[in-house]
Formats: structure tokens, sequence, C-alpha cells
């Protein structure tokens, strides 16, 4: 599908459904196809990421992935509240990038090309990126800090390995990239590598713990994987935040895209997305089918092994090294900073 299709598909998701809502205050898109051209071809492991504002200061849980008109759109929800200034957008990490260029959908109020407007005009001042940088490390140190040593083992991975990934978030903010969640090592290879710092990204393999993998073990896990992939579809029923992550809808993306960046020659890049998504599904598992959670546990345990964690105290162990490498992080994305050309300030 074009660049351009999928998008027309969620303008026309927003207006029969969205714009329907009580608290529908607006919608844009976000993302990684934020800046295609409406005529390059969508991958089929990429989906349109949908924002829609509303007024309520407790969203409902979010649609997730699903398709419509041939699409596959992933769409969640922001409160306005979070969205009301230009400063607290500008120094959000995960909100700026969306308002960067001009992806607004609808703008009943016109709060959201307003505030378009002035995002651009400062998303590369050095003050509002390094601003950006810090809250993308504050995620990192505090969310690692909050590890639950009593938590079920597949959530205390989840607890260390999402904030673990963030110190890619750190760098591709610093180059004014997409944060971008599946692909982010893939994008933080790059970023190191255009910068002159190629000799930092094997630091973030390391403390993620992929760095010595082989292709042929990345590939015996990810067939594990769609082994317990398919067995949790089939199976889910409890609502979670990522549930939509989960669907026969997402299989291109959680399985076929990691499955791609394999075949690439980019499997140490697949390793994060593998174990997010095989510890999302033992959540499922465990609150929907405990047997086969058992059942099927040796095999996300083998993946988690390979990162060198088969224990809590090896995921606290972990957290402090990456935590200790902070600074380390901060100096190179100071250093992207100061060398690229579009930050300004």
């Amino acid at each position: 599908m074009k660049a351009g299709a999928a998008r027309s598909a969620a303008v026309h998701w927003v207006a029969r459904h969205a714009r329907r809502e009580p608290d529908f205050r607006g919608a844009y898109v976000t993302g990684s196809t934020v800046g295609m051209a409406d005529d390059a071809e969508l991958a089929r492991s990429s989906d349109v990421d949908v924002v829609v504002v509303t007024g309520r200061d407790d969203p409902p849980g979010k649609p997730g992935k699903f398709r419509h008109r041939g699409a596959l759109l992933e769409v969640s929800y922001v409160p306005w509240r979070e969205i009301a200034s230009a400063e607290a957008v500008l120094g959000s990490y995960h909100l700026a990038g969306g308002f960067r260029t001009d992806t607004v959908i609808d703008d009943p109020t016109g709060h959201l090309r307003e505030l378009h407007a002035r995002v651009a005009d400062g998303f590369a001042n050095r003050y509002w990126v390094r601003r950006r940088c810090e809250d993308a490390r504050r995620r990192v140190e505090g969310r690692l800090a909050a590890i639950d040593a009593s938590a079920p083992f597949h959530e205390q991975v989840t607890a260390w390995l999402f904030p673990t990934g963030v110190t890619t978030h750190v760098l591709l903010v610093a180059a004014l990239r997409n944060p971008t969640v599946r692909l982010r090592y893939v994008a933080a290879r790059e970023v190191l590598d255009q910068y002159g710092h190629f000799g930092r990204y094997p630091e973030l393999l390391e403390l993620l713990g992929a760095a010595r993998l082989s292709a042929g073990r990345v590939r015996q896990h990810l067939g594990a994987l769609a082994e317990t992939f398919d067995a949790t579809v089939r199976v889910a029923r409890t609502p979670f935040f990522f549930s939509s992550d989960i669907t026969r809808a997402a299989r291109p993306i959680a399985i076929d895209g990691s499955w791609d960046l394999v075949d690439r020659g980019l499997h140490r890049e697949a390793v994060f997305w593998i174990v997010a998504t095989f510890a999302r599904c033992h959540t499922v598992l465990a609150a929907d089918a405990p047997e086969l959670h058992r059942a099927l546990a040796p095999a996300f345990r083998a993946a988690v092994a390979d990162l060198g964690v088969t224990s809590s105290a090896d995921l606290l162990d972990r957290a402090g090294e990456v935590i200790r490498y902070l600074p380390r992080l901060w100096r190179t994305a100071e250093a992207v900073m100061a060398a690229n050309p579009q930050v300004n300030g």
C-alpha cells in the first residue's frame, strides 16, 4: 500500500469514528510515516500512528492496531492537558515529533495547527533538543530504578528491557530523528555511523546483551516466538495496553518485521522487539492460559538467558550497568547535537 493511501484511510477512520466522540479535540499522525511521500510504498511491517486528542484527563484504553480500508492503523489517545502548551510539547521527546510537520487530520479548536506552528519553529533549537534528550534520559533512570523484583519474571524483563532501549532514543532525539519503537536500534546504528561515533554502537548492544548473538541463534528464538505468538493470539482475552500488538493483524509487524531484519543481516537489531514481544505474550498467557504459559516458558527463558539474564538479580545488575553508562551516553548525545547542522541556537 502507498503511504498516501494509508494516510487517507487514517483520515477516513477519524471522520467516521473518532470525531463522533463527545470529548474529541482533534487528531494527528505521528511516527515513522511522517514525511513519507504519498507514492512511497509502505512496508507490510509498518503502520500509520494516529493520535486522537481527548478532553478527558483519563483517556480510554487505546484502540491499538487494526485494519481500516486496507491500512494497518495504530490509534492512541493523548489528553488535551498534555499538549496544552507548546513548551510542554517541545520538552517532551515522545510528543514533539508529532508536531514538527503539519500532520493534523482534524482540528476543530484550531489549537493543533497553532501548536504545530510553534513547535516547528522551536523544534531544532538547541535548548529544546537538550530538554528532550534530558526527558529521555530521565525515563531511562526512573524506570530502571522502579523495577519490582517481586513481580513475575516476564514483567521484570519488560521493566528492564524498555528503559534500556530508551538509551537509543537519547541519541535519536539529539539527531532530530523519530524515536521509533521497534526499529530503535537500527536507527541508532545509522545515527552513530552518520556522526562518526559508530564505536559506541556495540556498547548499546552490550547493555542489551545482544552484541555477541549469532544470526542462527536469533533465528531459533524468533521461530520459538512465532509459535508462542500464535498460541497467545488464540487464547488472549484479558485487555492490556499492548493487547493490539498481540493479534493476528499485528503479526506482520511483530513476527514478519523481525524476520525481515534478520534476513537483512540486522539480527542483533531484531532482538529488542523479539524479547519485548516474548515477554508481552507471557503476560497475556499468565492471565489467560497459565498452563500454556508454563509450557512455553522455557523458550522465553532461553531467549532472555542469551542476553545474560536468568534471574531478578541479573536484571538489577544490568539495570545498574545502564545507569552507570548514562554519563558516557550523554557525552555522545552532546557530540551529536554539536555536529548536527540542523540544531540551532
